[in-house]
């Protein structure tokens, strides 16, 4: 990760998530310049009704339901919304998969 975060800093990549995914991956270790330099990397989308409304019928067209694929809903409708070859990067594949076409790859991290 920190590879393609470095090569969305020189434009050779786009990394773009939910607030909620940043949020999920915080981990207590990382000091607040750390975590101020990813943020400097990615692209942040804003998260509205609308988007909570594509997320919901996405988990109900999968069957599931609950705040355990709640913040994996939001982040499958950015990946929907973004052009070209797309990428999620998880470490739930399934979970993922289920709430993408096969035209997303799903990567384990």
């Amino acid at each position: 990760m920190i590879t393609l975060l470095d090569a969305a800093a020189r434009g050779a990549a786009e990394v773009v998530t939910s607030p909620m995914t940043l949020v999920e991956a915080y981990d207590g270790r990382i000091t607040e310049s750390r975590w101020d330099w990813v943020l400097s990397r990615v692209k942040v989308m804003g998260i509205g009704k609308d988007e909570a409304r594509r997320a919901r019928r996405l988990l109900a067209g999968a069957g599931l339901h609950g705040h355990k694929y709640a913040i994996d809903a939001v982040l499958a409708v950015v990946a929907r919304e973004q052009k070209g070859q797309v990428t999620v990067f998880t470490s739930d594949v399934s979970d993922l998969e289920a709430l993408l076409p096969p035209t997303v790859l799903v990567a384990k991290v």
